[in-house]
């Protein structure tokens, strides 16, 4: 059986495992736990992908922010290809004539617009639906498989070990360290990260660590035809006012979704036919968008915390564990700050100056106590 003792057990080979241990596996001997045969294969695969400054609430925002340098330039290596395509936007349009802009905390650098001037940048908008249009820049597709496969190839050059197809079944704390029993192997470390995304709170269960509520959302999206002889290739992402739907230009085509929050449990979500058509409906409200088939259909599972904020640090109450979740749908954008900050907290060192504007008790789990 190969080595079965680690510093560092990391339950979860997504995008917040895979980023804790590119930054912690430089120090650390770092095992990392997947249950699935290949890593980020639920909500980290099935990402919107795309970086937006402003999104999320102010924690998210230093935490986007933050991570904005790893991505815009990588370290030598990471990645042979860029992580970030060129800045694409965010178009906010009020089709329903009631929002009001006096109640939303609007960053400077967006830029208000006419119902036209909306046309103009994605032509397909119907000018009598609008009432209202906002342009955010600040924004760029991130390359998912570039970003997980970097941190994770340079986690493993460091000397971290990941396997794959090892669901936890068992978790015990052992006088100093916890023991990890899997469907296969037991290993042993004196530190637990609780990377599991949906399934972060089974992991807690297991451990007897506190009861965090953590909720499990669906999300459906769906890949469709762009219009005939219409070049999308410089369309910004489109977001509803209410965040009803969105759409975006996806390799040629359009990658839409209904900006669903369905209640789960942690599981391989499917798409439903009704959020399907869902989706189809309200884009056609406002667009010419002609359906005639649907390319592919996916769903994936986003985990909030009621504040919307991540879940970062050591556990009031089980020694030695540490969570990294309740990332929602903002883990690939705040991923490079994520890691860094857990791998600081973990090694017990002040936070680096990259997370100066970040607020370590806004993200701590003893904010539920």
């Amino acid at each position: 059986m190969p080595d079965s003792r680690f510093d560092v057990v990391i339950i979860g080979a997504g995008i917040a495992g895979a980023s804790v241990a590119w930054f912690l596996a430089q120090t650390h001997r770092v095992l990392i736990l997947e249950r699935e045969s290949q890593p980020g294969y639920h909500a980290t695969g099935r990402s919107g992908a795309i970086y937006v400054a402003s999104y999320g609430n102010a924690t998210v925002q230093a935490l986007n922010r933050a991570t904005w340098p790893f991505l815009s330039s990588p370290p030598t290596g990471f990645a042979e290809v860029p992580l970030v395509g060129p800045q694409c936007g965010v178009l906010t349009i009020d089709a329903h004539g009631d929002h009001d802009a006096s109640t939303v905390d609007e960053p400077s650098s967006h830029r208000r617009l006419s119902a036209l001037e909306a046309k103009a940048m994605v032509p397909i908008l119907r000018e009598d639906r609008l009432s209202g249009a906002w342009f955010d820049p600040d924004a760029s597709a991130i390359d998912v498989d570039a970003l997980l496969q970097g941190f994770l190839r340079g986690a493993k050059r460091s000397g971290a070990v990941l396997v794959t197809d090892r669901e936890v079944r068992a978790l015990c704390r052992e006088r100093t360290e916890w023991r990890v029993t899997t469907n296969a192997d037991d290993y042993f470390a004196p530190i637990l990260v609780n990377a599991a995304g949906a399934w972060a709170s089974t992991i807690a269960n297991l451990a007897g660590a506190s009861a965090i509520p953590l909720n499990p959302l669906k999300r459906t999206a769906l890949i469709v035809d762009a219009p005939a002889g219409t070049n999308i290739a410089g369309w910004p992402l489109v977001l509803d006012a209410r965040e009803t739907f969105y759409f975006k230009p996806d390799a040629g085509r359009l990658l839409i979704s209904p900006a669903d929050e369905t209640p789960s449990l942690p599981t391989d979500a499917y798409p439903d036919e009704l959020a399907i058509a869902l989706a189809i409906d309200r884009v056609q409200a406002i667009a010419d968008l002609p359906v005639r088939r649907v390319v592919r259909s996916w769903a994936g599972l986003r985990t909030f915390a009621p504040d919307r904020t991540p879940v970062v640090g050591f556990d009031p109450v089980a020694q030695g564990f540490f969570w990294l979740a309740g990332q929602g749908g903002y883990g690939l954008q705040t991923s490079a700050a994520m890691g860094l900050l857990a791998a600081s907290l973990i090694r017990k060192e002040p936070l680096p100056e990259a997370l100066a504007l970040v607020r370590e008790n806004a993200l701590a789990p003893e904010r539920f106590a």
